[in-house]
């Protein structure tokens, strides 16, 4: 990925295009858990803000990752503040934005029902531990990266993931925790609801 952001910061569209096609995917399911039903809306502000800044952006692939973390998880706390600002109207429109798509399948429902109680129990988690366990499994950036995009030290990274994930292990009825605290269902869980 490293190659293709270096393209990218020099102007190749197709470049970008693939970055993005890669880093999405995670970001989305990070977003998702800190904003739930608007993490598209905060990653399509993010991604502005990546596009924007992309020639000042210095590293590589893993690098990058954390960096965009950095930058979904600003407009995700941006978001949050306005919306208790300024709290949700219920109603009409909303419910039609909801509405299933025509091409909705029976397996897309029920991966669409994992994904959401998976992401569900992570952000019932205190917020230190939800961000560390989206970050270093959902987005999968490694501790030193997760603990730059949190502004935070690795160990307080590492730590909120163990217990977020010890937590989860419980709620999902888990026992044998693995010696590192990170079990491996809960783990596999949420890595498949990306």
């Amino acid at each position: 990925m490293g190659a293709a952001v270096a393209r990218a910061q020099d102007g190749d569209e197709a470049a970008f295009a693939v970055a993005y096609r890669i880093v999405q995917p995670g970001l989305l399911g990070f977003l998702r858990g800190l904003v739930g039903d608007d993490a598209e809306d905060v990653a399509s502000d993010a991604w502005l803000e990546i596009a924007r800044d992309l020639g000042r952006f210095k590293g590589d692939g893993a690098g990058f990752r954390g960096w965009t973390a950095t930058i979904a998880r600003h407009r995700a706390l941006d978001h949050l503040r306005r919306q208790r600002a300024r709290p949700r109207t219920g109603g009409t429109e909303q419910d039609i934005l909801h509405l299933p798509a025509p091409h909705s399948t029976h397996d897309q429902a029920l991966e669409s029902l994992s994904t959401e109680q998976a992401l569900e129990l992570v952000r019932a988690l205190p917020r230190d531990q939800a961000e560390a366990v989206l970050l270093r499994v959902v987005v999968g950036l490694d501790g030193p990266a997760a603990a730059r995009a949190l502004g935070k030290r690795p160990g307080a990274v590492r730590t909120a993931a163990h217990r977020g994930l010890k937590r989860l292990a419980r709620q999902l009825g888990v026992g044998g925790e693995a010696e590192a605290g990170v079990t491996d269902e809960a783990s596999r869980t949420l890595g498949e609801s990306k």
